[in-house]
């Protein structure tokens, strides 16, 4: 009596598998894969001309801050050698302008060790509307991504072994690409508190942090007061 023989049920494999389906696709090279991820502690670069995540809601013009508690938050240099900082007041820089400006440092700096650091990004939305529009049609569609740069605000900073000549040529270059006035900082500049350095002609911290109170002129005794048109004696 012959017996019935079956044969071996084939082993799957990603060639007998394989499909133009996305999802079985997608299966398939992920067996090929290790099971572990490559952990790493270094950061994901973010883009500095787009934020990560869009806005929740249309935000507004506004204006750059202006430091008024005597602060001097961003004037000085951290970690580059060089740097470019703003003299400006009133100030907000669009991302095209300051991906120009990246571009005419790299390529006055092509073929030299340098590190580059960004010290502002582009995160807020500019919305406008045509000029046929009608008032009371809304604030108008998006247009481009834009930054609020305060005065004395260090916008680039560079670090490696390059010439200071060659980089405050750069950076010349790249500040007249950038709307305002701009000033080239070295490490060790003092900072700057509002438009004044600190440091220099005896203005200290603690002198431009003093209150402001204002000082009434002396009242004359009312014997002693002036009669108008009359001479004095």
């Amino acid at each position: 009596m012959a017996t019935k023989r079956f044969a071996p049920t084939p082993t799957p494999s990603l060639l007998s598998s394989f499909t133009t389906r996305p999802c079985c696709l997608n299966t398939s090279l992920r067996a090929l894969l290790p099971a572990t991820r490559p952990f790493s502690s270094t950061p994901t670069p973010q883009n500095w001309l787009t934020p990560k995540r869009g806005e929740s809601s249309k935000s507004r013009k506004g204006k750059p801050h202006v430091a008024t508690g005597g602060s001097v938050r961003g004037t000085t240099l951290v970690w580059g050698d060089y740097g470019l900082r703003l003299r400006s007041h009133d100030r907000r820089i669009s991302a095209h302008q300051l991906k120009v400006a990246d571009e005419t440092i790299r390529k006055r700096l092509r073929g030299t060790k340098y590190r580059l650091y960004h010290r502002v990004n582009a995160n807020i939305g500019v919305y406008t509307s045509g000029n046929d529009q009608r008032m009371g049609k809304g604030k108008g569609s998006f247009d481009y991504w834009a930054c609020r740069v305060p005065v004395s605000r260090i916008l680039f900073e560079l670090k490696g072994d390059v010439h200071e000549q060659v980089v405050r040529d750069a950076m010349r270059l790249a500040g007249n690409k950038l709307p305002g006035l701009y000033e080239f900082v070295r490490k060790g500049d003092p900072p700057v508190m509002g438009i004044t350095k600190v440091g220099l002609v005896g203005n200290s911290e603690e002198f431009l942090r003093r209150p402001r109170v204002p000082v009434e002129a002396p009242s004359l005794p009312h014997t002693a007061q002036r009669i108008p048109g009359t001479t004095p004696v």
